[in-house]
C-alpha cells in the first residue's frame, strides 16, 4: 500500500513521540516522583502505530497494562497521559487511574488495564455494538503473549469468531509473559499465531519491528471487519527494550541482548532507513520530528510536575454510580 508523505510523517511522528514519551518516564521514574507502577512500550512503537493508523473515529481500542503506546498512537493527549502517571488532577482520567489505567472515550480508548487479559471482552462489546449500529466501526484488542494464554483471550477469540465481530486480535508478543520466555510458557513453541486456525479465523504474524509490515496486516483485517469478514488474529513479533515494570532486574533476559536488538531492529531506525532509501522523507523533515517530540515531552513533564493533586472534593467522584 502506497502511503502519502503526510501519512508517513504521521507515522514517524507518533513512534517518536512514543519513545519520547516511555524513555522519559523511564528516567522520571527512577527520580522516585511517580506513583504506582509504570510498564514501559519502548521497542514497540511500530505495533500500536501500524495498527492505529488505519483506524477513524468510528473505531475503538482495548489496551493492557502496558497502554502508553496504544493511547498515543489512538491520539490521546500526550499532556494529560503525563500529568496521569504523575497522579494530577489535570490527568486524563483526573489523576486517579495511573499508568495503566489511562483512558479517553472520546478517542476511541477504552482503557488500559491492570488485569491481564481484561481488555478483549471489553473490545468483544464494542465490536458488537458496532455491528449492530452497522456503523462500520472495528474494535481492536490489545494484549502480551503471555496474556494470549487467559481463558479470557480465548473465550474472547471464539465469541468474535462466532459472531463474525469486526474486531481485531493484536498479540504483541515481546518474547516475554513477565519473566518467562514465551517458548517455555506456549506449549506451541511461541507462534501464537497458530491459534487462529483453532478458531476459524484468519491468522498472520508480522515483524514488529516493520512499521510497514503491521500496517500492511492490519489494513487489510480492518477491510475486512468492515466488510463484514469477521475477525483476525495479528501477531506481531518484537522485543521490549525495558523489564516488565520499572525496576524489573530482567535477570531472565541475556546479557547484551536489548543492546544487540536496538541497534540492529530498532523500529524507528527501521523506518528511516527504508523512507530515506526509497527517498519518500528527507532526512532533515525526520530531525526536526525528533527535535518536536523532545519538546513535547519536556512541557509535558514540566506541566506535570507543576500541576495540582485532584482536590478532594472529587475523592468519590467516578466511584459510583447512580441509576
Amino acid at each position: 500500500m502506497q502511503m502519502a508523505r503526510e501519512q508517513l510523517l504521521r507515522a514517524y511522528r507518533q513512534m517518536r513521540l512514543i519513545r519520547e514519551f516511555e524513555e522519559r518516564v523511564h528516567i522520571e521514574f527512577a527520580k522516585g516522583d511517580m506513583p504506582g507502577f509504570v510498564h514501559l512500550y519502548a521497542g514497540e512503537e511500530a505495533s500500536a502505530v501500524g495498527v492505529c493508523m488505519n483506524l477513524d473515529e468510528r473505531d475503538v481500542i482495548s489496551s493492557s497494562h502496558r497502554g502508553h503506546g496504544h493511547s498515543i498512537a489512538k491520539d490521546c493527549d500526550v499532556g494529560a497521559m503525563m500529568s496521569e502517571i504523575y497522579g494530577k488532577g489535570d490527568g486524563i482520567c483526573g489523576g486517579k487511574g495511573g499508568s495503566m489505567h489511562i483512558a479517553d472515550l472520546s478517542k476511541g480508548m477504552l482503557g488500559a488495564n491492570g488485569v491481564v487479559g481484561a481488555g478483549q471482552p471489553l473490545a468483544c462489546g464494542a465490536a458488537l455494538a458496532a455491528k449492530y449500529r452497522n456503523n462500520g466501526g472495528v474494535a481492536v484488542a490489545f494484549f502480551g503473549d503471555g496474556a494470549a494464554n487467559q481463558g479470557t483471550s480465548l473465550e474472547s477469540i471464539n465469541l468474535a469468531g462466532v459472531l463474525k465481530l469486526p474486531l481485531l486480535f493484536v498479540i504483541e508478543n515481546n518474547g516475554y509473559g513477565e519473566t518467562a520466555a514465551v517458548t517455555w510458557h506456549d506449549a506451541g513453541g511461541g507462534n501464537l499465531v497458530k491459534r487462529a486456525e483453532a478458531f476459524g479465523m484468519p491468522g498472520v504474524q508480522v515483524d514488529g519491528t516493520d512499521f510497514f509490515a503491521v500496517h500492511e496486516a492490519a489494513a487489510a483485517a480492518v477491510t475486512r471487519a468492515r466488510e463484514g469478514g469477521g475477525p483476525t488474529v495479528i501477531e506481531v513479533k518484537f522485543m521490549r527494550y525495558y523489564g516488565h515494570f520499572e525496576g524489573d532486574s530482567q535477570i531472565y533476559r541475556a546479557a547484551g541482548e536489548v543492546e544487540k536488538w536496538r541497534a540492529e531492529k530498532d523500529p524507528l531506525e527501521v523506518f528511516r532507513g527504508k523512507v530515506l532509501t526509497a527517498k519518500l522523507l528527507e532526512e532533515a523533515q525526520l530531525n526536526a520530528l525528533d527535535d518536536e517530540a523532545v519538546a513535547t515531552i519536556d512541557n509535558a513533564v514540566a506541566h506535570a510536575k507543576a500541576a495540582a493533586p485532584p482536590a478532594l472534593a472529587t475523592l468519590l467522584a467516578d466511584v459510583y454510580v447512580s441509576y
